[in-house]
Order: structure tokens, then sequence, then C-alpha cells
């Protein structure tokens, strides 16, 4: 295995408002990773600035050796907490436009898992379900054969079914030798398929390890320990 992404005393403030406070951090390639924390944690502002959407106030972020920029944004397949694409467009623009985009986009792939779905090619965005809609976006995202696949909240607000589907899309369709780092509210939909966690509380690292370390040494599960860890 090889390091894929790795922070360093990593801070970012939005005016006076510490986001990230000092966050260091190592992720080798092959794991899938939650990364786990309340509202206002700091999650999806580490993923901004993993994705090169945002800067860091102070220290450094790498990812396979580069700072977040050009040269990585070949190596970073992600997946928003919220759908950007247009709804007029139908699943055929779609998938054109990530194949000229993306010179790693795999079309055949992306194709082949949309047929089983049902779903044909002409439908536009517009006319299809939510939960098909969720389904769309990250079939997308998991056709790039990418280094690092991020995905912010890919379980939310969808039906139980549309998660195990997502859950199974993940697992079966990421390149081997790369990382899938989740961020997610719904710990236990998603815990079988963990690691390793990372828990960020109040812009900070509280704790790091792999799944079968925390089972071992506090006998409870993920979910378990996360309740246990952030309760009010």
């Amino acid at each position: 295995m090889s390091e894929i992404l790795r922070c360093e005393n990593l801070y970012k403030s939005y005016g006076s408002r510490p986001a990230l406070n000092g966050i260091t951090l190592s992720v080798e390639s092959g794991r899938i990773i939650g990364l786990l924390g309340p509202n206002g944690a700091g999650k999806t502002t580490l993923i901004k600035l993993i994705n090169g959407l945002l800067t860091p106030t102070s220290g450094k972020l790498y990812i396979s050796g580069e700072e977040p920029g050009v040269k990585t944004k070949p190596l970073v397949s992600y997946l928003p907490d919220v759908n950007y694409l247009n709804n007029w467009m139908t699943v055929e623009d779609i998938v054109r436009m990530f194949t000229d985009f993306y010179e790693d986009f795999r079309p055949e792939l992306a194709y082949e898992m949309i047929q089983r779905l049902g779903i044909d090619r002409k439908d536009r965005l517009k006319s299809l379900s939510k939960g098909n809609k969720e389904k769309v976006c990250l079939i997308l995202v998991m056709s790039r054969s990418a280094k690092l696949y991020v995905l912010d909240e890919p379980i939310a607000g969808v039906d139980p079914a549309t998660r195990d589907y997502i859950i199974s899309t993940i697992i079966n369709n990421y390149n081997p030798e790369a990382s899938v780092l989740i961020s997610t509210h719904l710990i236990a939909d998603i815990e079988s398929v963990l690691d390793e966690v990372i828990f960020i509380k109040d812009g900070q690292v509280v704790l790091h390890d792999t799944v079968d370390n925390i089972r071992e040494e506090h006998a409870e599960s993920i979910d378990d320990l996360f309740r246990e860890v952030f309760k009010w």
C-alpha cells in the first residue's frame, strides 16, 4: 500500500471562525474510510480542501504527494452532498460530458450499471426518482479510475433499498488500488464495509484507527462508539 492522502497541521478558518483546527492524518491506498462527526465538525470543509475547492488557512494537504491543483484533479473522484447536474440533461448527455471531461472515465461501465437499473440513456434527469438520481450521480463518480473517491453523504435522504444499492456499487466498482473516503451520519448502514474510521470533532481528529482495532479495544460497534464520543 502507498499513502494517498496526507494532512499536516491543517487549519481552515472562515473569518474569525475556525472550521479545521490542526488536522494531521494519513490515509493509505486500498482502504474504505468513514469520515465521521456531528454537523459543523469540519467534514465538508476537509472534503472541499481535498478537492481543491478551498485553500487552507495554514498547513499542508497532499494527494499522492501533490498539493491540490491541476495534477490532483485526475486523482480524485468527488460526489458532493447536493445534486450538481442539470435536470434538463439526459443520462446520455451526462455520460458524454463526463467522458469528455475525465480521461479516466469508463462510459461502458457507467452504461452497464445504468442499464441494470432499468434506466434508458435517453431519460432526462428530471424524470428520474430521487433514488435513481442519487444512483446515477454515484455511478458517474465510481466509473472513474481514480486514486481517491470522496463521497459526501452518499446515502442521506434515500430509502433503505437505494442505500443498499449505493453501498454495493461503492464496494464493487472502486479501483482496488484506490481508497474511498465516505462522510456520513448513517454509520450503522456502512459500518460493515469500513476498514477504518476518522472521528472529527470541533475541527480536530479525535480518533483515527482501524475498525478491527476499535472493536477489539472498545468491544463495541463503531456506531455505539460514535454515540458515546459525540453524546451531548
